[in-house]
């Protein structure tokens, strides 16, 4: 249970959306108090009244508002994927994203030039996964000389308090 709400065996995308959500907002509000402009955030109305990370009911309700899923999805424990979750950051953020394929996960160490470019100049993390998992990609260590690669990942599977000591000290944010 996060956040007071059980989202176990359906809701890692969602995390890892939700994750993406949360770096945007603090990135948002963070240049928000280093510039004197005044930001204008179009949030539709189901996230605009908080300007929060949105929650699984808010991530269903944009889906459905763009038509890409029926009114029956809001409340539902329906998996969402990669391209649900590009279609929420641009709904919600005017976030264009790119997705990139690979056919397993032993191809991803392939695009860690990819990913160390995305983390250099962009920042944010990435969504990984495929099928039924998703994992939230936060950082990048890549020798170019040997080729030798490591991924930061948070695993949004993890259950428990919201403690990142907990989090980090028992492999659920970890180099791997």
């Amino acid at each position: 249970m996060q956040d007071k709400f059980d989202d176990r065996g359906w809701g890692c995308a969602y995390r890892s959306l939700q994750t993406l959500c949360s770096w945007v907002l603090l990135q948002r509000m963070d240049n928000k108090h280093r510039d004197t402009r005044e930001l204008s955030l179009d949030y539709p109305s189901f996230v605009k009244e908080y300007q929060m990370v949105p929650t699984h009911q808010a991530i269903q309700k944009s889906l459905v508002s763009l038509g890409d899923k029926k009114s029956n999805f809001v409340n539902s424990k329906q998996w969402i994927g990669a391209l649900e979750l590009t279609m929420v950051l641009d709904h919600l953020y005017g976030i264009t994203c790119k997705v990139i394929h690979v056919n397993s996960g032993a191809e991803v160490p392939s695009k860690a030039r990819e990913f160390a470019h995305h983390f250099e100049t962009t920042g944010s993390p990435i969504m990984i996964g495929g099928g039924v998992l998703a994992y939230t990609l936060l950082g990048v260590d890549w020798n170019e000389a040997t080729g030798d690669v490591k991924f930061l990942i948070l695993d949004p599977h993890y259950v428990g308090e919201d403690d990142p000591t907990v989090i980090i000290n028992k492999g659920w944010c970890n180099w791997k």
